[in-house]
């Protein structure tokens, strides 16, 4: 009986794990890698003293690919929409995470990444038109 009710107790007594599907945040992070983009990798301190590694799609924008561009336009495009992000966060540069969710890959959230001068990158690749509204036609090939 001892030992049921330990299984029990360490199980959270047969109850399901709540599993939060969106994080408000904020969560501050360090940008450690530009990928392109819509894309970093950052060290997001997640507790005291605890961080964890994670690439962050930028919320509600798409920008190209640097890999395998379908034409030259695209490869140009992608390349500086990667040094805009670079230029407004270079490595080592601290941001805010928020409106945080899973992504479509393992490995990778989708959030809203705020600069110190307190706007977004996505809104600052969107106004310079190095990246589309998701869900929106992708006319890189066609400029």
């Amino acid at each position: 009986m001892f030992r049921l009710w330990v299984v029990f107790s360490i199980l959270g007594c047969g109850l399901p794990i709540a599993r939060a599907d969106n994080l408000a945040g904020p969560i501050p992070a360090e940008i450690i890698r530009v990928v392109d983009g819509d894309t970093v990798k950052v060290r997001a301190t997640i507790w005291l003293d605890q961080t964890l590694v994670i690439s962050v799609r930028l919320r509600g924008i798409d920008a190209p690919e640097l890999f395998r561009p379908k034409c030259a336009a695209k490869k140009t495009l992608a390349r500086s929409a990667k040094a805009s992000v670079l230029a407004s966060s270079p490595v080592g540069s601290h941001v805010t995470l928020t409106n945080i969710s899973r992504g479509k890959y393992a490995g990778r959230v989708i959030a809203s990444v705020t600069t110190t001068d307190g706007e977004t990158l996505a809104t600052r690749l969107l106004a310079q038109g190095q990246a589309i509204v998701m869900g929106t036609d992708k006319p890189w090939c066609t400029l």
